[in-house]
């Protein structure tokens, strides 16, 4: 059984995607994973959390192990499971304190924030802090500098398409990444970005408070991320996806009206289709869709392929078709600022393909 499938059987099948677990209510198979876990090499514990933690789910994770070894009599491993969770918990205090400290310092400043996509996967964490704000990038990078001794990453050519801005903070291993009046990866996104602010909502987290984007935003922007961008899920996006959807404040004619004019409505109903297939091989159901998202979807989970430790998205036919289609309505609407930048995309994309291919990374292109 590959750490896959273990950690989506905790989560989907019973876990936190649900209701919270105890010994005697889990299912059978839940505490025969539990018992095999408990019984598993140190070497292939370990390997587990470092899995965990690419997909950004091992606070979610550990406490679902944590309530089904409850009555275990392996202290041993109980203890590493509590262990790795305290030190997830640490690290993810230290850096919500930054967070907070960066927050409240922009908005001291006058300027409009939003945490993005970090805090969707609570209790867990990103592996980066990212922020939306419409303010001028120099006042960004002063504020940074001056209130917290941070220097700017250098940035890649997407980086500047998409208007991202990375800084690296002493004391925070974490990497503070500022998506500056646009979104998407060539920073097309002018109008969702432009509204963003005014929709989101405030949430509490661990003795913070913050500002987020509306439900609808939420699942746009992962969307913009992982169907038009890393062409990849982790198995956060899929957790992340279920809790959003049992929100209720959570929209579907506004995300669909959000994602239509973002031109990005059959990517956004793919998105859903691919998680909904997924959480349907665990638990038998999948998510309550509209009728609507299931037609406007292109592709759904089964031609999703677990490769080099992610759920990957096919590029081709199935994800070029998706940009065609972005491309198409976009031009179509007579954006053509917009337009001209998502036409660098494929560019963009090639010239990262042959870098990799020169020198094993991409860096300063994508």
């Amino acid at each position: 059984m590959n750490d896959l499938t273990i950690l989506s059987t905790l989560l989907l099948s019973g876990g936190q995607a649900q209701q919270p677990l105890s010994p005697e209510s889990a299912p059978a198979d839940l505490r025969s994973l539990a018992q095999h876990i408990a019984g598993s090499t140190q070497a292939d514990f370990a390997r587990m959390i470092r899995f965990a933690g690419d997909h950004h789910v091992v606070v979610r994770a550990l406490e679902t192990l944590c309530s089904l070894l409850a009555e275990e009599r392996d202290h041993g491993r109980m203890n590493q499971i509590v262990s790795a969770l305290e030190l997830e918990r640490a690290r993810i205090a230290h850096a919500l304190g930054f967070l907070e400290a960066i927050y409240t310092k922009c908005e001291d400043a006058g300027i409009r924030i939003v945490v993005i996509k970090s805090l969707d996967h609570t209790p867990d964490l990103g592996s980066d802090l990212d922020l939306y704000t419409d303010a001028d990038p120099a006042d960004i990078r002063s504020i940074m500098k001056r209130g917290f001794k941070a220097l700017p990453a250098a940035r890649s050519w997407g980086d500047r398409l998409a208007g991202k801005w990375n800084f690296v903070v002493p004391g925070l291993p974490e990497l503070v990444e500022f998506h500056i009046g646009r979104l998407g990866q060539t920073g097309e996104q002018l109008g969702i970005a432009s509204e963003l602010v005014d929709r989101a909502v405030f949430t509490r987290i661990g003795g913070h408070s913050f500002r987020v984007p509306a439900p609808e935003d939420r699942l746009m922007i992962s969307t913009l991320q992982r169907m038009y961008r890393h062409f990849y899920f982790r198995l956060c996006d899929i957790v992340d996806t279920t809790h959003l959807l049992k929100d209720p404040a959570f929209d579907f004619v506004t995300l669909h009206d959000l994602a239509e004019r973002a031109s990005i409505w059959q990517g956004t109903a793919t998105y859903l289709s691919i998680a909904s297939d997924y959480v349907a091989s665990y638990d038998g159901q999948g998510l309550n869709l509209p009728a609507e998202v299931m037609a406007a979807a292109r592709f759904g989970g089964k031609e999703v392929s677990f490769r080099k430790g992610f759920l990957r998205v096919p590029i081709v036919p199935h994800s070029v078709r998706l940009f065609a289609a972005q491309l198409t309505s976009v031009a179509g609407s007579r954006n053509l600022r917009a337009a001209a930048r998502l036409s660098l995309l494929p560019w963009l994309a090639a010239a990262a393909a042959v870098a990799h291919k020169v020198s094993g990374s991409d860096k300063g292109i994508w």
